[in-house]
């Protein structure tokens, strides 16, 4: 029985002095302007391929509507000729769509495993410098005091450490030469 008591003060001794926090690792990145920034310009990336799907898509309903609305008016060959070249631009569609969301998974995957890296450090840093001996996901834990949360802290610390670099803003008009 003594060591039993003995074992629990030293487990709540112990466990005292850990100093811990927690972080939502997934919103720490995805809420750092790093992220935003890139997540805006893949959009206008590749917005002219996804204007070109919806456009594909648009030709798909024009030629089935086509289709309906001429039955029975139709040739047989027309009819065809329709089918066929709704068929080759169903096909042209899905490569596209393909294509983009590989394409798109691809950098997306690149950018959250280069910042998902760096949050890392960013984070062992943090911890360093308040002393903390855990940093746990919040995924991971079923209670937490809101106090112990360090997820804003993390993305505010992310920011200063990985500024980004705006596009440069319209160069300053020329002063006027002086007049003679």
């Amino acid at each position: 029985m003594l060591r039993f008591c003995l074992l629990l003060v030293a487990v709540s001794v112990a466990s005292a002095q850990i100093k811990l926090a927690i972080i939502n690792s997934q919103a720490s990145v995805l809420d750092t302007a790093e992220l935003k920034k890139a997540q805006a310009e893949m959009e206008a990336k590749y917005k002219p391929r996804t204007a070109q799907m919806e456009k594909l898509q648009k030709e798909l309903v024009d030629i089935q509507n086509q289709i309906q609305s001429g039955q029975g008016k139709l040739t047989p060959q027309a009819e065809q000729n329709l089918q066929i070249t709704g068929q080759r631009k169903q096909r042209d569609l899905k490569r596209l769509e393909e294509d983009l969301q590989g394409e798109v998974d691809r950098e997306r995957n690149e950018i959250l495993q280069r910042s998902g890296s760096r949050m890392q450090e960013v984070v062992r840093k943090l911890a360093e410098e308040r002393g903390l001996d855990v940093v746990i996901d919040v995924s991971n834990t079923v209670y937490y005091k809101p106090a112990l949360d360090i997820t804003k802290d993390a993305t505010a610390a992310y920011d200063k450490a990985y500024p980004v670099k705006d596009a440069p803003a319209t160069p300053p008009a020329k002063p006027a030469a002086p007049a003679k």
